[in-house]
């Protein structure tokens, strides 16, 4: 999965493709570098970042999927359903949804209408608040916990457990210690019998474990997690 940020303030690459024309361009460059899917967000979700209203959202999301959509398939990140129900329609075919239903009740219902590809991913607390000392008892355990509820939930709405790819929400939410944890553990979450999302890439535990201080440097940890999730 090739990640596409249309926004001007990502931790990672906020800004540099904020531009239609720019992103669609840097999506057609990553499917030539090998990526099968592009995940491709509006609205920032970093640590304590500002929520945006729709209609932003969906001035800077369309156009890069109406551009891309045709050649490679999509994955929409938003918490909105009306942009995931404008996405879809515009060729999206995977709703990526950090809330996991919690902000916006109404988008499992857009996702079992389009029968669509869901992301559910576990994160505690919001965007805003997610990094406000986190907690848990047993983060592997909760997170477990977590999935379990929601995908029930989720088949009462009519969205098939075929349809959902599992996220245990690396940096949403958790501390690098439960970050570490939830890698150690991945195999644990292979029993759902779902593909497993590892959203680890440049995020701010691979900073405190290799004292790479900006999310630039941090290229050779992120691909460290990569290999240890496909392992």
């Amino acid at each position: 999965m090739g990640v596409l940020n249309v926004t001007p303030d990502s931790f990672s690459d906020g800004g540099r493709f904020h531009n239609a024309k720019a992103a669609i361009a840097h999506g057609l460059r990553l499917m030539e570098e090998g990526a099968d899917i592009l995940d491709i967000g509006g609205e920032s979700t970093r640590p304590g970042a500002a929520a945006i209203e729709e209609t932003e959202e969906l001035r800077r999301v369309l156009p890069v999927v109406e551009g891309l959509a045709r050649k490679i398939p999509i994955s929409v990140d938003t918490m909105k359903p009306i942009v995931a129900r404008a996405a879809l329609k515009a060729g999206a075919v995977i709703v990526n949804d950090v809330a996991a239903n919690r902000t916006h009740p109404e988008m499992w219902e857009v996702v079992a209408e389009a029968k669509a590809g869901y992301v559910l991913m576990h994160m505690q607390g919001t965007p805003q608040t997610m990094q406000d000392e986190p907690r848990y008892g047993n983060v592997v355990q909760e997170v477990n916990e977590f999935f379990d509820e929601r995908l029930k939930r989720l088949n009462a709405f009519g969205v098939a457990a075929d349809q959902v790819v599992l996220d245990v929400g690396i940096g949403f939410g958790k501390t690098a210690e439960h970050n570490l944890q939830l890698l150690a553990s991945l195999k644990t979450f292979t029993t759902w019998k779902r593909p497993i999302l590892l959203a680890a890439s440049r995020k701010g535990f691979i900073g405190r474990v290799t004292g790479a201080e900006q999310p630039a440097e941090r290229l050779a940890g992120s691909l460290a997690c990569a290999c240890w999730g496909v392992s």
